[in-house]
């Protein structure tokens, strides 16, 4: 009689996303990802679960199902509440991911503080893992963050942070950061892929079945995309992305992913001494406020999501001193102005060869629009000019290879903004369905190539 022996077999799994193949392959054939295809051997085959279990309760129709335990509950920080769709929901886990020092931790602190003490206080249990908690009190006695309700440890150990949830039983977790917890039951150390699977996958099954509104502290890469396995995105409800350079104040949210709300919401922040405050009106900050027009300064509005916003993009022109002259952006792709650079000369013959171009953005925005295009190439020509663009002007609209301005969408929408600010002129591209109803009092010229707006802002002199 004999006995018969399953032999263990070795695959493979991606370390990002999780895909597994049999045998080993460069490139993952699920996230495309080179190098993160790597061996979990010993697997051994069990064969697949065929016994169907008795069930604890039964399947309903959709239409029975009671959903008003998932109604939105307002944090009272009303640009976080606008890009998570109204609010915090129970049982949802959220990942915000940023820069270190960009402020993830303040606005979390912040928001904290606010469920726990307003109107209907709620238990929240914030867990830091960076810091200690006297370090994370000092932050909220400077910001004003704190309240009866705000429950904080200090813990690295995932058992002893569920142990915490356990005895808080709070409404809000927040964990502060997801790669500084770390399981006894998995090895690698804190921040590896596995223990923050493993990790990721503990705290969604606690926010589920105990309806526990989770906010987690993701570290990103020096490219900017979070760290950890791929599959962290996707098990979560909503991804959040704190942006912002480190040297200006203002600081943008953006929701990449969302199952209860919009992903095209933006909000707007700004950063201080005193802590962080919600900016309902950003346009005013990203427009210099000199009090004469300055050559090579054009004023552009960007559509960040649903909401547009008035920004200001700025080109300075010198005599080159070596013979390869000088590209420099800030807050601009540079290839993109590189591009612009070459239809000015090209199809519009504004001579910028041998000049170094220096072209920037007003308060530290980060321009990445096409509909920015027309602006950058006027900021441009006055500056190649030494002639300012008239005040209270706009331009915006995406310039091609051809040197033709293209349409943008939500022109009405850009017009109306920047007239509701006191501007009295824009120059948009020419479309079929025309710029829509105009407020009383604003000029708008349509314009179908870089040439012919060039020739319109600039005409010759003594005409």
């Amino acid at each position: 009689m004999s006995t018969k022996t399953r032999k263990s077999s070795v695959s493979y799994r991606c370390t990002e996303c999780g895909w597994t193949t049999a045998k080993w392959v460069g490139r993952c054939g699920e996230c495309q990802s080179w190098g993160t295809v790597e061996e979990v051997g010993g697997a051994q085959d069990h064969g697949r679960t065929q016994a169907a279990r008795s069930v604890a309760q039964p399947a309903k129709p959709i239409g029975q199902v009671d959903s008003s335990i998932a109604q939105f509950t307002p944090t009272h920080v009303t640009e976080l509440d606008r890009v998570l769709g109204g609010g915090l929901v129970p049982g949802a886990v959220i990942l915000l991911a940023g820069e270190p020092g960009v402020g993830k931790s303040t606005l979390l602190l912040d928001a904290a503080a606010k469920v726990a003490g307003g109107t209907t206080p709620r238990n929240v249990l914030y867990v830091t893992g960076e810091e200690s908690a006297a370090q994370v009190k000092l932050r909220a006695e400077r910001i004003g963050a704190v309240a009866d309700q705000l429950y904080l440890t200090a813990e690295t150990d995932l058992s002893t942070a569920l142990a915490h949830v356990e005895s808080v039983k709070p409404q809000l977790l927040i964990v502060d950061s997801v790669q500084t917890l770390a399981s006894s039951e998995v090895d690698g150390s804190a921040g590896g892929v596995s223990q923050v699977r493993e990790v990721a996958a503990s705290l969604i099954h606690t926010a589920k079945t105990k309806n526990i509104t989770t906010l987690l502290v993701g570290h990103v890469t020096k490219e900017g995309s979070i760290a950890g396995p791929r599959l962290l995105e996707h098990l979560v409800d909503v991804v959040c992305q704190f942006e912002g350079d480190k040297h200006s104040r203002i600081r943008l949210l953006r929701a990449i992913k969302n199952r209860f709300g919009p992903t095209d919401e933006v909000g707007c922040f700004d950063l201080g001494e005193a802590g962080i405050e919600s900016v309902a009106d950003p346009s005013g900050l990203f427009v210099s406020r000199t009090p004469l027009p300055v050559a090579g300064t054009c004023l552009s509005v960007t559509v960040e999501g649903r909401r547009p916003l008035l920004a200001e993009v700025q080109a300075l022109l010198d005599k080159s001193s070596t013979a390869q002259p000088r590209r420099a952006t800030s807050g601009l792709d540079g290839s993109r102005v590189a591009m612009l650079l070459a239809v000015l000369q090209r199809r519009a013959g504004v001579g910028l060869a041998s000049l170094d171009c220096y072209v920037s953005t007003v308060g530290g925005v980060r321009l990445t629009e096409p509909a920015t295009d027309l602006a950058v190439c006027m900021a441009l020509a006055s500056a190649a000019q030494d002639r300012p663009l008239p005040q209270r002007l706009v331009c915006f609209g995406e310039i091609g290879l051809a040197g033709e301005v293209r349409p943008v969408p939500d022109i009405n929408r850009r017009i109306q903004e920047v007239a509701r600010l006191g501007f009295t002129h824009a120059v948009v591209p020419a479309s079929p369905s025309g710029p829509g109803k105009i407020p009383q009092g604003f000029s708008v010229r349509e314009v179908t190539t870089v040439s012919e707006a060039i020739e319109l802002l600039f005409p010759p002199r003594g005409h």
